[in-house]
């Protein structure tokens, strides 16, 4: 006869206990499980086995171990507690976030920053733009295109977040390379802020109606206006704000197909605007292709924490802006050469004072036969 000793059944029905919470904590998910979604780089990342219970600091972990980014190089664009960057502190469960929530993310991995501690050399002025003058002339008046538009005149909803001015010019500015430096090493807004650009901004808004067209998400824009302090600043209003979808594909022979900024969206949607009187700045000639006489390429605004002390393109063209809002027609300007731009007064006064200069010299030419 067989004879069991009680503390080998205890053992055993511990031990079968204690297998069975282990299994169910690998094969099962954790109660208030969360998975999340990163999107830095123009790439998304999948973050998992996080419950409601972690951490900002546990969040910011698994984005490091995802993306590469240290937690203290991560800017976490739209994560919010009480209208404010939540503390590393701060439980997740306290910022209410739905399963799949994209978090939104700004940072550099540190072989980035070191390549970023000198300036690279025979960098080019603007990258990925196209040598486009050749064709901008066959390419604004194709029917198929202006068809493109006026789809977008009828499906495309504006929201509007201040009404336009009567009387104003329009400005259409983009945000990446213009506006600010979206993928520097810089760690502030203030610090990816193209310099002046609060300044530029209230000085153009004196003349103008402002509005973001961006080639990104609407919920992208919204952010980075609120990153850079534009969204709620007093001195000036945007109008509002267009995003991809507002965007139309071409197709060119020697570049092959590629998304613009038609214009003729804005005016076919609001009448008091037409090529007379609106501007475009975009650091790529390519997205105002469309509209190639409206558009001014501004220089791209990279490297930030490098170019900050000595960028002024903003303070330039502010001035520029000053200058052309007395022209009733901007459809007599060459935008390409702006820096050369002279008002109709200046130019009238170095007239008159080439002719002084010049019946001086035939008065001492006079005097001394």
């Amino acid at each position: 006869m067989n004879i069991i000793h009680p503390y080998t059944t205890c053992s055993i029905v511990c031990s079968k206990r204690i297998f069975s919470w282990v299994l169910t904590k690998i094969f099962r998910p954790m109660e208030g499980e969360k998975k999340f979604v990163v999107k830095w780089s123009g790439k998304e990342f999948e973050l998992c086995n996080l419950s409601e219970s972690d951490s900002v600091a546990t969040l910011k972990e698994a984005i490091h171990k995802e993306t590469g980014v240290r937690p203290e190089r991560q800017k976490l664009l739209n994560l919010k507690f009480k209208g404010k960057t939540p503390d590393d502190e701060c439980q997740l469960s306290m910022l209410k976030l739905k399963p799949g929530f994209k978090i939104m993310m700004m940072g550099s991995l540190e072989e980035d920053i070191a390549d970023a501690s000198s300036p690279p050399e025979d960098i080019p002025e603007v990258v990925n733009d196209l040598d486009t003058e050749e064709e901008e002339v066959a390419i604004e008046n194709r029917e198929e295109y202006l068809a493109k538009i006026e789809r977008r005149i009828r499906e495309y909803k504006i929201k509007m977040i201040n009404e336009p001015r009567p009387g104003k010019k329009l400005l259409v500015l983009d945000i990446d390379y213009t506006l600010f430096d979206h993928r520097s090493s810089a760690e502030s807004g203030y610090e990816l802020m193209r310099p002046y650009l609060h300044e530029f901004l209230t000085s153009a808004y004196e003349d103008y109606d402002i509005v973001i067209w961006s080639a990104t998400s609407m919920k992208w824009i919204e952010e980075k206006m609120k990153l850079l302090g534009v969204s709620t600043h007093t001195n000036y209003k945007i109008m509002f704000h267009l995003d991809s979808l507002a965007m139309i594909s071409i197709h060119t022979p020697k570049h092959g197909v590629f998304d613009v900024k038609p214009l003729g969206v804005i005016w076919g949607k609001f009448n008091q605007y037409s090529s007379k009187n609106t501007i475009m700045f975009d650091d790529i000639r390519r997205n105002f292709l469309m509209n190639p006489q409206t558009g001014l390429r501004i220089r791209p605004f990279r490297q930030a924490h490098l170019n900050r002390s000595c960028d002024k393109e903003l303070l330039r063209l502010a001035k520029y802006l000053r200058e052309i809002a007395v022209l009733d027609d901007f459809t007599c300007l060459n935008h390409r050469h702006w820096e050369k731009y002279k008002p109709p007064r200046e130019r009238g006064e170095g007239r008159r004072a080439r002719e002084r200069d010049r019946e001086r010299e035939r008065e001492r030419g006079g005097g001394e036969s």
